[in-house]
């Protein structure tokens, strides 16, 4: 009879549990489809990422292919347990940003060891030129979350899409330089923030660089404004047309994501006295040392919203001014 009653109550147990967890699932479908509904943005940037110049060899085995590609293809052979390095090479904050620039480091370190043993015996192949390029290189996202009266920075970001040359490193520092100015000029907008840096050797850096844009890019519906290397392409969405936002919209949420061969570590702290230190920094970038530059921001359609609960839920390592 004990036997009996302890099984009714599992039985019991496992059947409110299976209520309790549907009626959450339920709740979360079809009493609030929106919570976390992206809306559409705009985006601008470029890169001048270059591949390191190829030293010519006679015959260096599995070097002279595809071996050295970064992220990718170190990440697949399992070389995850080189914790000790971190400090050699650094990295701040938190979340994805942090976890693709350790991944970078790690698939380096792992072709590294591949390729040496080829190296190793091709003492007798002569190097006829050595790369210029810099050993490693410094990215920084900074995301910034502003109230939605901050329209005028969205009208000022359409502007640069519009008429910035995003094809070369000086038109690229005019984006990043105008992009920092029209935020230092309202400080009061300023409600959510977050800053992370790493630097990463410069084999997987464009790879780690685009994987980072991707995730920033993947929270946007659309890309209604976009100017990229020098390719401008506007609305396209046809649900809905760059401009201003809902009346009712709460919040602006804009990424500035850049790669620079200056050994930057910007402070993660959320006053305003970091964010305006950071925002001078980033500003002051000059155009020979920026790499490459991605300014990410939304919304950007007619009538769209972006509330509270989907800017944290978007952005998760923001932190509260």
């Amino acid at each position: 009879m004990f036997k009996s009653i302890r099984f009714s109550w599992i039985k019991r147990k496992q059947i409110f549990s299976f209520l309790v967890v549907s009626t959450i699932i339920f709740f979360s479908l079809f009493t609030n489809p929106n919570t976390a509904a992206a809306a559409s943005g705009g985006r601008i940037g470029g890169g001048s990422f270059q591949a390191p110049s190829a030293p010519r060899r006679q015959n260096y085995g599995g070097y002279g292919g595809n071996n050295f590609r970064g992220y990718g293809s170190g990440y697949r052979g399992g070389g995850i347990g080189f914790p000790f390095l971190l400090p050699i090479f650094g990295f701040g904050g938190g979340g994805i940003f942090g976890f693709l620039i350790l991944m970078s480091i790690v698939g380096v370190i792992v072709n590294s060891f591949k390729s040496s043993s080829n190296i190793s015996n091709a003492s007798n192949n002569s190097i006829v030129s050595q790369s210029t390029n810099p050993s490693k290189v410094s990215l920084i996202q900074f995301q910034i979350g502003l109230l939605a009266s901050a329209k005028e920075i969205q009208v000022n970001l359409r502007e640069l899409a519009s008429s910035s040359n995003t094809s070369t490193s000086s038109g690229l520092q005019r984006v990043l330089q105008d992009t920092t100015l029209s935020l230092l000029r309202k400080p009061e907008l300023w409600v959510y923030s977050n800053i992370e840096t790493g630097s990463v050797p410069y084999a997987s850096a464009e790879s780690t660089f685009n994987r980072i844009s991707i995730t920033e890019r993947s929270k946007l519906k659309a890309e209604l404004t976009s100017n990229y290397s020098g390719q401008i392409s506007s609305s396209t969405n046809k649900q809905s047309n760059p401009g201003d936002s809902d009346s009712t919209n709460e919040y602006i949420a804009i990424t500035i994501l850049v790669a620079t061969k200056k050994d930057l570590s910007l402070q993660n702290s959320a006053n305003t006295e970091v964010i305006t230190e950071a925002l001078r920094i980033l500003g002051s970038i000059s155009s020979n040392d920026l790499i490459a530059l991605e300014v990410i921001w939304q919304p950007d359609g007619e009538g769209e919203t972006l509330r509270e609960e989907e800017l944290i839920i978007q952005y998760p390592n923001l932190k509260h001014l």
